[in-house]
Parts: C-alpha cells; structure tokens; sequence
C-alpha cells in the first residue's frame, strides 16, 4: 500500500485527524526530501484492562503503517506502577502480555499490515546502567516545578504525592532517544510532557523530536473514558447485549454536538476503520424502521442531519451499537478461540480476593444459661446484701 502513495499521500495520511503536531518541519523533511520510513512510537502504560477508546490511537497508528512508517509500542510496564502504583509490580509483565494480545488482534481487525510494527517492553532497557545515567543527567536539568507540570494531565495527582510520579515524564521523554525514533505519538493531554521532551532532551545532547497528538474524544458519560470508570467505557470482550446496554445510556442531548461521545466516535473510529477495511471512503449507516437507512460519508453531515433533528439520540445510538458490535465480533471471536490469551487474562487481572468480616462476639448478658458469674460485676446495692448473708450464714444469725 505504502509503495503505491506518493510522498505526499504519505504525509497527508499521517496528518489525518490529528489534533496537533509540534515540529512538523521534521517529518516533512524525513517523508518529502529523506523518502525514508517515519520511525515512531507510541507508549501505553500496562494498567487497567484495554477499553473501546483504544480504538482512537489504533487508527492513528492503522494510517502510519499504511503510509510506510515505522511503528514502536511500548508496553510501559515500569510506568504503570511510577503512576501511583495503578499496577501492582506483580501483575505488569502479564497486563504487558495481555496488552500485545488485545493491540495485535485490534490491528488486524483493522486490515492493516504489521510488518513494520514492534513490541517493546519498557523494562527491557528502562533498567539498564546507560538509561539509569541518563535519567539522572535528565533530571539534574529538570527543576521539580517543571517535571511535576509536565506530567500533570496524565499522572495521577494527589497531595503529598510520591516521587515516582515526578520520574514518569522524565523517562517518557527519555524513551524517544532509547527507541530511536524521529517522532512521538499520544493524546493531546500528553502535550506538557512533548513539550518538556523537546525542550530538555538538547540540554542533555540529544535531538529534539516531532510530537503528533489525537484528540480526546468524549467518553459516553460525557467526560474523558476511563477503565476505573465502568460507566463511561466499553471494554474490548464486553458481549454485544452489553455493549447495547451501555450505549443506551450514553450522553447524547438532542440537537447538540458538542460533548457528544458518540458523534466522536463515529468520526475519528467507525468513518476511519470503514475507510481503512475499503481502502476507500468510509461510510456510516443507521438503519431505521420506517424508511430507507440514513448513509453518511463525512461527518459534517451526520452533524448538521443530529441538529436539525433528522438523526435523532435513538438512531444514533442504534447505529453506533451496530457498528461497534460488527468491529468487536472478529477480536472476540479471536480471543474466545485462544486458550494463551484467555490464560494471560487470568493472570493479568486476577478476580479480586473476597474479604470475610469478622463475626462480632454478642454481648450476652448476665442472665443468658451458661454465663461465667464471675464476668459480671454485680451493683454496689447487689454486693453488699451478698456479703451480708454469706456473714449471717457464718454466724448462724441468718433472719427469714
């Protein structure tokens, strides 16, 4: 496919859909006058389980391959416990395994060519002497003001914060000179950190790189979608009675666009994966129960047919739950058909122990059979008439 575009293709389909990209005059260069593969990575921390918003970077990367480029996951195991230990040590190299499975399946179900793409563990050089002198170079030009700016929108934050959370950005932006690429791909609340990477990587004599970033697309609650969050998210094995479930209740106002996560998803995953299946325009189809279904090849339209009404929350939402099942069934049918994949699940995510509480002793009381006597301790009134009597029965002047 690559061979087939021309430089310009090339770099035109690297561009689509993205939000923002800093240092353009650097893949301009490499695509239009080096005629070389773009070499770029893309890093995903190994945390929580891969969502349906994964769907968004994956198309990103479906459009780098098809235009030639060279393509670097990194499975950021390491990472996934600097950020306030959302992974727990033990459990990262399998979620890293489980995140191959889940990437690799959503690729191909994308029909797009993987000879270019590559695994990487973070782990395997983020631990080595030559990284370890680097990052202390690094963060000896780095103040704590700026290392704790940069990460603000993708590190968890919380008072009293631990040191790791300062280190994260510091090895993101180290990461692009260890995997030697020429550009960095991520969501636009990656920005800060792209921004410190270009800034203090010269400072420690390496190059400074592109930076290429998505939007954040709404999630069906309305704000950001989350894996902690069960409501705002569809996970990747959901079955489709759930995926519809769920999509019934996604944040849709009528008439109104903006915030709207499924008008947004519609544009940068089902228009782009339908483009990328055909390799040609992408299309998107409501069906209806009365009349003939509503078929869109551009997103302006369904934008301008949901405010006037036309594609109402029901049909949108009808539509969204047909298209994403049909993208779904392949990978699940994938992982249901892997024994490997399945075992590399139970290992990532292991049910959650179920903690038995402590059963409460009763206070039974003094006058319950079997109570020990001597546990109760008689009133003063109750004391003193026991003393009497065990007196007059010394005496023998016990009184009827």
């Amino acid at each position: 496919m690559a061979e087939q575009l021309s430089r310009e293709e090339r770099l035109k389909l690297i561009h689509q859909n993205l939000q923002e990209v800093l240092k353009p005059d650097i893949i301009e260069q490499i695509v239009l006058k080096e005629d070389r593969p773009l070499k770029i990575y893309w890093g995903t921390a190994t945390t929580g389980r891969p969502h349906c918003a994964y769907f968004l970077p994956m198309v990103k990367l479906a459009h780098f391959l098809r235009a030639g480029c060279k393509v670097k996951i990194l499975l950021a195991d390491i990472h996934a416990f600097l950020d306030a230990l959302k992974a727990p040590i033990e459990l990262v190299k399998e979620r890293a395994k489980y995140y191959r499975f889940v990437i690799t399946s959503l690729l191909k179900a994308l029909n797009v060519p993987i000879d270019q793409l590559e695994f990487v563990m973070g782990s395997d050089y983020q631990t080595s002497s030559n990284y370890t002198m680097d990052l202390f170079k690094l963060s000896s030009v780095v103040t704590e003001h700026d290392a704790k700016k940069a990460g603000a929108e993708v590190v968890k934050q919380m008072e009293n914060a631990p040191l790791s959370g300062l280190i994260y950005p510091l090895m993101q932006a180290l990461d692009e000179q260890y995997l030697d690429v020429d550009a960095q791909f991520g969501g636009v609340d990656q920005r800060k950190i792209f921004t410190m990477a270009a800034e203090q990587l010269p400072r420690i004599n390496y190059k400074e790189r592109a930076h290429m970033m998505n939007p954040m697309v709404p999630g069906l609650a309305g704000g950001k979608m989350s894996a902690s969050d069960p409501d705002s998210k569809i996970d990747i094995l959901d079955a489709p009675d759930t995926v519809k479930k769920k999509l019934k209740k996604a944040y849709a106002v009528p008439k109104e666009v903006t915030g709207n996560g499924l008008i947004s998803f519609v544009e940068y995953v089902l228009l782009p994966v339908s483009a990328l299946k055909t390799e040609g325009n992408g299309t998107f189809v409501v069906e209806r129960r009365e009349g003939e279904p509503l078929v869109y090849d551009s997103i302006e339209t369904l934008k301008d047919d949901y405010t006037a009404d036309t594609l109402t929350p029901q049909l949108l939402k009808s539509g969204v739950t047909d298209a994403l099942n049909a993208l779904l069934e392949p990978i699940q049918a994938e992982y249901k058909a892997s024994k490997k994949w399945q075992e590399v699940g139970q290992n990532a995510y292991p049910p959650p122990e179920v903690k038995k509480k402590p059963k409460k002793e009763k206070n039974l009381g003094d006058r319950f059979p079997g109570i020990i006597r001597d546990q109760v301790k008689p009133d003063d009134r109750v004391e003193e008439e026991q003393q009497r009597h065990e007196e007059n029965l010394v005496t023998g002047l016990s009184k009827p």
